[in-house]
């Protein structure tokens, strides 16, 4: 008896992945906002030092194209135009003494600035 052989998957993620650290905090903020249907919406847009600067914000809409996945009750949005750019990106929540808030890596970018805020 012969079983077929199992094969790994090299295609790139097609979504972002948020971690679990980052995933409380989102869920931590928006608790503050005291609303239910707000969303982290994940997007990329023209603009800082290497061309193209991240966004991260709170939103409810849902636009058509919209990649939307959910990490522990906690739903990122990514919209069509960003979902290239931004496959395969982690999110982070860093709090340290050297440094606090939301982090990206991203595997898509080739280069970045020395702020980590655009990448190209």
């Amino acid at each position: 008896m012969t079983t077929p052989a199992q094969t790994e998957s090299t295609e790139a993620p097609t979504t972002v992945v948020l971690t679990d650290v980052a995933a409380q905090k989102v869920k931590a903020l928006i608790e503050q906002e005291g609303r239910d249907d707000l969303r982290l919406r994940v997007a990329v847009q023209p603009g800082g030092c290497s061309g193209l600067r991240y966004q991260l914000f709170f939103d409810e809409r849902s636009l058509d194209g919209d990649v939307v996945t959910d990490f522990g009750g906690v739903e990122v949005v990514v919209d069509r135009m960003s979902a290239p750019y931004l496959g395969g990106a982690t999110i982070d929540f860093a709090d340290r003494i050297d440094a606090q808030g939301f982090t990206i890596d991203n595997p898509n970018a080739g280069n970045s600035c020395a702020c980590g805020d655009s990448f190209s």
